[in-house]
């Protein structure tokens, strides 16, 4: 980080190459989505971190010019993030949940991010970036992963799949009863 003075006015710039984010955001761009997607970091450092999102960002939505994040959960809050020979604005409110991003685009497009704790479990912060990135998804950024941990969430999705995987011809286990097919009337045996 090359930091020279602790002003909140000064840009700070990761020294060390963005890294490749966790990331997965829904597949249309639709506007009418709850979340865009999740982001799950592998540290707690803004600085460290933000830099390969937003290049991410980039590519697919547009240049990000603003990052709206929660004030709870980053080691420290930086107001302005040099990245990629721009600078950013960074925001850091308490009114934000700590679960979710907000990224401002050119034209004032907004991206929405579930941002998934670092130490989250693997399985657990897939089944939330999955539904965090869902189209039809309904569940709120500071909500998604209790739904995705509760047990009759994890039963549901297990009980979907099953069923469609049945529908199509699979079986689970259970073994049918023999048929017995009648023999023709008047046949000796």
């Amino acid at each position: 980080m090359n930091v020279t003075t602790a002003d909140a006015r000064m840009t700070i710039v990761s020294m060390t190459p963005p890294s490749v984010p966790r990331l997965r955001l829904e597949p249309t761009g639709s506007r009418r989505t709850l979340l865009d997607g999740a982001w799950w970091p592998r540290s707690t450092d803004p600085v460290a971190e933000l830099p390969g999102l937003v290049l991410a960002i980039d590519k697919i939505r547009g240049p990000v010019t603003r990052l709206v994040l929660a004030a709870a959960g980053w080691d420290s809050h930086p107001r302005r993030l040099g990245v990629h020979g721009r600078v950013l604005r960074l925001g850091y409110f308490t009114s934000q949940p700590r679960d979710l991003l907000t990224a401002i685009c050119d034209r004032n497009e907004r991206v929405d991010l579930l941002v998934v704790a670092p130490d989250t479990a693997s399985g657990t912060a897939d089944a939330a970036m999955i539904l965090a990135a869902t189209t039809t998804n309904l569940v709120h950024a500071q909500n998604i992963i209790l739904a995705v941990s509760a047990p009759a969430s994890r039963a549901a999705v297990g009980d979907a799949a099953e069923d469609a995987w049945e529908t199509d011809g699979g079986r689970l286990g259970r073994v049918p009863a023999p048929r017995r097919v009648p023999e023709p009337a008047g046949c000796d045996r």
